[in-house]
């Protein structure tokens, strides 16, 4: 079993585990899972800082654990207007949505609600299996761009 309470280690390393884990996973400073390897994996951490994909964890032993994404099932909206995508952006943030957003396209786990209101909007939308990594917020430690 590897214990972690050290993240955001620096410089190369060697991954000793690999951990799989969903956005809702990533969120959590408590967790309990398993790396591909099988090996238990507990995590406790500080709350309110979501695990980046692609962060280095440093177990208790001095082991260096992966995290990475898991494909989830997400919702894709689009569209060629930079208008109608701020729109969408603004609705969406104003119900305080989780949302992953590139360049006029955005994603969010499926919502028919919300499906419905981005479809009224003039975006196009696309059911997909991606590493979906919501944006984390102006206030939040963690904030980068991808």
């Amino acid at each position: 079993m590897l214990e972690i309470y050290e993240r955001g280690v620096e410089g190369p390393r060697e991954v000793e585990a690999r951990i799989v884990l969903d956005h809702q996973q990533r969120d959590r400073g408590r967790l309990r899972t398993h790396a591909l390897d099988g090996r238990e994996v507990r995590i406790f951490l500080e709350r309110g800082k979501p695990l980046l994909v692609g962060e280095l964890l440093r177990s208790q032993c001095g082991k260096y654990v992966l995290v990475e994404g898991a494909e989830e099932p997400v919702t894709k909206a689009s569209c060629d207007n930079w208008l109608t995508f701020s729109r969408a952006c603004y609705h969406l943030g104003n119900r305080h949505v989780k949302m992953q957003i590139g360049e006029r396209w955005l994603r969010i786990a499926p919502d028919h609600v919300l499906e419905e209101l981005l479809t009224l909007l003039g975006l196009s939308l696309v059911q997909e299996r991606a590493v979906f990594v919501p944006e984390t917020g102006a206030y939040s430690h963690g904030h980068q761009h991808h």
